[in-house]
């Protein structure tokens, strides 16, 4: 185990309430480990914890089986990389990673191996002499990258790091920087408001919201089966329909309406059913309409739907592996065929569900 953190807990002086509070999570080696959630949350401050640039109230960081809440960050072997790049614009390529080796005093030759190893790594040798002004946003995060691999840093701790890129670029990145990580096997902690970052990079996932762990799971689980309505909510695009419903006679019913038979025993009462946008089966024009479209999306491989239901004010939004011909103002039939989630009144998930798995019919309809 390379990191634990027990019970930390973050309270500034000035404040009665804590900006994290009973942080409990195990990065291992080799592990590329997230940390997510949305602004404000203390995903940041988290990190900074963690590099000794922030102090811990209370709790403890255990540090390759050492405590570490009082070690001063130079001797914790961490390196950073953040959202700016921080990079000397009047230096070099080289220049910029060999400077936290030069001001440490190493030997010029090693300087110079490792500098050439990390350029080389990045696939950014041929640059070694260029000034920042001259790359990309892509090369400056390589740039960045390469100096936290020369540093020879047991873990790298990275802020958001390509949050100031281009979509395209940015999908290019994940990639890189995973592919990388796999191949020096290095200990990454990564912070990001990217849910999709999260999960196509992640070995492992925690989920902050309101200074308080969510969720730690890997990021299939945290999708397929959420803790509560935040988790569900703040992974998948277009985001899960989450509507009310009451329970009575094997079924929820949203507004009398929409039925979702299910096997597992509920008792009376209110609830939230959670539908992903792709676990659906849409109809056009059905004489069982029950919603209607106010929305289309065409994505080229799919069609997103933004819907209404005829009986209630709900919106469904939903997300079809193909192209059908449907357009705004249509009347639909909608199914849930796969996954769904119950939630209780206070967000925290009952149970999943599936079609498959009810007793009462084949799939989970609105009537």
């Amino acid at each position: 185990m390379a990191i634990e953190l027990h019970d930390v807990t973050k309270t500034y002086a000035d404040s009665d309430y804590p900006v994290l509070s009973d942080i409990n999570m195990t990065v291992n080696d080799g592990e590329f480990f997230v940390i997510v959630g949305p602004s404000g949350c203390g995903k940041s401050t988290l990190l900074r914890m963690i590099a000794g640039l922030i102090s811990i109230s209370s709790g403890k960081l255990i540090i390759n089986d050492q405590l570490a809440n009082e070690m001063p960050p130079k001797d914790r072997k961490l390196s950073m990389v953040f959202q700016s790049y921080a990079l000397y614009p009047f230096m070099s390529v080289f220049e910029n990673v060999a400077f936290g080796l030069k001001s440490r005093k190493i030997d010029k030759q090693e300087i110079n191996n490792r500098v050439k190893e990390a350029l080389s790594l990045v696939d950014l040798q041929t640059l070694a002499d260029r000034k920042p002004r001259s790359l990309s946003g892509g090369q400056r995060q390589r740039v960045a990258l390469a100096r936290a691999i020369a540093s020879d840093a047991s873990f790298c701790l990275m802020d958001e790091p390509l949050s100031n890129l281009d979509a395209q670029l940015r999908a290019k990145m994940r990639m890189e920087l995973k592919v990388l990580q796999r191949k020096l096997g290095l200990t990454v902690i990564y912070v990001t408001h990217d849910q999709v970052e999260a999960m196509t990079m992640a070995d492992c996932v925690l989920v902050l919201q309101n200074h308080k762990v969510q969720q730690l799971d890997t990021p299939l689980n945290i999708y397929q089966h959420p803790k509560n309505e935040f988790v569900a909510s703040f992974f998948g695009t277009p985001q899960i329909n989450l509507l009310g419903a009451d329970y009575g006679h094997h079924e929820l019913v949203v507004n009398g309406s929409f039925r979702v038979p299910i096997a597992y025993p509920l008792k009376s009462g209110q609830y939230t059913i959670g539908i992903r946008p792709n676990e659906v089966e849409v109809t056009v024009n059905d004489r069982n309409a029950n919603a209607r479209v106010t929305e289309v999306s065409y994505l080229g491989n799919e069609t997103v739907i933004l819907a209404d239901l005829l009986e209630s004010a709900d919106e469904l939004r939903l997300v079809l592996r193909n192209q059908i011909d449907v357009k705004n103002a249509d009347f639909i039939n909608v199914k849930t065929v796969n996954q769904f989630f119950v939630f209780d009144q206070n967000g925290g998930l009952i149970t999943t569900a599936g079609a498959k798995e009810e007793v009462t019919a084949d799939a989970a309809t609105i009537a």
